[in-house]
């Protein structure tokens, strides 16, 4: 397992992160906890030492299983977590509305200090641990000044709360304006091969002011292990169901596209899945990809990605394929 640091700060992330989001049940339909308990502890013994959660992942769930599954580990992980988005509270920018059995949510950005040292303190409790390795602005506030947001970060840096500030679906105008108020140590973003918006601004932003870039959905939620028909039915709360990368037609082209990618994962003895991991990790400016695993099986198979090694001959090839693919799925 390679570990690479988060831009200048002393934090480092495993290349292949694990992604708690899934096992906080939240918008996935929910999850077992002695599964993701093992899951995490596998990801562990296989090198993933990075752990990435938010308390909106399942309103603070996410971060308990955490919390459970690394007790007596603490000096082996890093814990990322985030800030930002309320569900306990109406103060801030309105988001969205989450709708899971029978009761509604509504979701708020909140990104002023009070919320953020409040929420710093809360998560802190969550995880039973003293310090936060990488604590993110999981989305823009933009009720909230950013010099208010980063003078918060600042703070907690000051008083060892959390050893680095991150942000989350930031522009490169807003990472930028971030880091000349506190040092930003990464962004993350979405990114996968049917979504590369980042390649544009924010990629080439962090590339040039030496900040990390840790992102989600590189399997672009499951779409890209190749395991999804057009016929696929989600279950319910499942947020997939909705979502333009999942309608019948795409995933079809999807799957003629992993069709393609099949004989690249056969040489490196490897799953299409954890070949579309390594071409993710290997492209420029990329830290490490978050990965979800619900069971210790998936965990250990998603670790195996960071061995492979992609030569500059079928980096070009596999990068001729994606580029043939449309990103677009309305356009299917």
């Amino acid at each position: 397992m390679d570990y690479r640091n988060l831009g200048a700060s002393n934090v480092k992330a495993s290349v292949i992160t694990y992604g708690a989001w899934a096992i906080g049940g939240t918008m996935w339909g929910g999850s077992d906890e002695a599964d993701a308990i093992k899951a995490i502890h596998a990801s562990i013994d296989a090198g993933v030492t990075s752990i990435d959660t938010a308390p909106i992942y399942g309103y603070g769930k996410s971060e308990e299983l955490v919390a459970r599954a690394i007790a007596g580990k603490r000096d082996q992980v890093q814990i990322f977590t985030k800030f930002g988005l309320r569900w306990d509270d109406s103060e801030g920018e309105y988001f969205f509305e989450l709708n899971e059995g029978g009761k509604t949510t509504k979701i708020y950005r909140n990104a002023r200090k009070k919320s953020i040292i409040a929420e710093c303190e809360q998560s802190l409790k969550r995880l039973k641990t003293d310090h936060i390795d990488l604590y993110q602005c999981h989305w823009r506030d933009h009720t909230t000044e950013l010099s208010e947001t980063m003078e918060a970060l600042a703070q907690l840096l000051k008083e060892g709360k959390i050893l680095a500030a991150g942000v989350s679906n930031f522009t490169a105008e807003e990472i930028e304006t971030s880091n000349k108020i506190v040092p930003i140590a990464s962004d993350q973003p979405p990114y996968s091969m049917v979504l590369r918006d980042i390649e544009k601004d924010v990629l080439p932003f962090c590339i040039k002011n030496n900040i990390g870039v840790i992102v989600y959905s590189p399997l672009q939620r499951g779409l890209l292990t190749g395991k999804f028909k057009p016929d696929h039915k989600f279950a319910e709360g499942d947020h997939r169901a909705s979502q333009p990368h999942f309608q019948p037609a795409y995933i079809k082209r999807v799957n003629e596209f992993l069709q393609n990618l099949k004989p690249y994962a056969d040489k490196h003895n490897a799953t299409t899945g954890n070949l579309v991991l390594a071409w993710t990790i290997h492209q420029p400016g990329i830290t490490a990809a978050l990965v979800g695993a619900r069971d210790a099986a998936q965990a250990s198979e998603n670790a195996r990605a960071a061995d492979i090694k992609l030569s500059a001959a079928e980096l070009a090839e596999i990068g001729k394929l994606v580029e043939s693919l449309s990103l677009t799925p309305s356009t299917t």
